[in-house]
């Protein structure tokens, strides 16, 4: 009885010390510093895109056909890619967009590394072998071995968490309730983790909303001059409340695509590892007489 007590005591210390090394490693904030740099880098890009090309051709563009203008008062006036792009307000929505973009793109790959996690045999077992409660602590170590971050995957957590229920239950429904209550919450987690996504995607509207207001407010101020039958300042001010608007929905649209691609990923990550658990776990779990 006391070597029992003594080897069971090194095996709960082991694991806390395993799941001290877990929690110290996914302690240190890797997707907020990605996040942080990510921002950083876009708005870099973005603004020196808006400094060396946009806002030059816009302004070269405009000024072109106020020349023509001035020669041919009935010249209709054109519209230009780059004009519609040159404000503000369109700078910063193409800035959160690449933003949101390079956010998603961290968490589908990282959704990629545990969806090809289930394509592998994480328990090794022969196939049509039945598993009893003698069976469960070697099922652990073997699960203790997945090298790197690998090891604190969904996947392995579902199993592991599957594992140790039935060794203090041995009861079946019970590991098969462990599984998908982790899988439950696994889920809750990456869908609260897409809220700064969302808020992103709800912020872009309002970047534009705030370019329209602008813009109708800078064209209400040059009402007197309009009244005087010089139009253009209204006109110019109009095109960036209307303009702004215009990209930002725009970009809002492509947006939600992909966020719903990134959740559709997520949820099939989930129902996948639950079923991975339900084929080469659950189903083979045997309860057994303790002699």
């Amino acid at each position: 009885m006391r070597n029992w007590q003594v080897i069971f005591g090194q095996s709960l210390n082991t694991h806390r010390t395993t799941g001290t090394n877990h929690m110290n490693r996914n302690q240190f904030p890797v997707e907020l510093i990605f996040q942080i740099s990510s921002l950083l880098i876009s708005f870099i890009l973005v603004h020196g895109m808006y400094v060396t090309v946009i806002r030059p051709a816009a302004d070269e563009f405009m000024a072109r056909e106020k020349a023509i203008m001035a020669q041919n008062p009935d010249h209709e006036e054109q519209r230009n890619f780059y004009v519609v792009l040159r404000d503000y307000e369109q700078e910063a929505c193409i800035v959160l967009m690449l933003w949101a973009l390079a956010i998603m793109g961290y968490k589908a790959g990282a959704v990629w590394k545990q969806q090809q996690q289930l394509s592998e045999d994480l328990l090794q077992l022969p196939q049509g072998l039945p598993i009893g409660p003698e069976d469960t602590r070697e099922l652990h170590a073997r699960l203790d071995e997945i090298p790197g971050r690998a090891g604190s995957f969904l996947l392995p957590r579902a199993l592991r968490v599957a594992i140790q229920r039935f060794a203090a239950t041995r009861n079946v429904q019970n590991s098969a309730t462990a599984v998908r209550d982790i899988c439950d919450a696994e889920g809750e987690r990456q869908e609260s983790e897409l809220s700064i996504i969302r808020y992103i995607a709800w912020a872009i509207p309002s970047v534009g909303f705030i370019g329209t207001v602008r813009g109708i407010g800078a064209a209400l101020a040059q009402a007197n001059r309009a009244v005087e039958g010089d139009i253009t300042g209204v006109t110019q001010n109009l095109g960036v409340a209307f303009n702004s608007t215009f990209i930002a929905l725009v970009l809002s649209i492509v947006l939600m695509f992909f966020i719903h691609q990134l959740q559709l990923m997520q949820e099939r990550l989930v129902l996948d590892t639950e079923e991975y658990c339900d084929i080469h776990l659950i189903s083979r779990l045997r309860t057994r007489p303790i002699p």
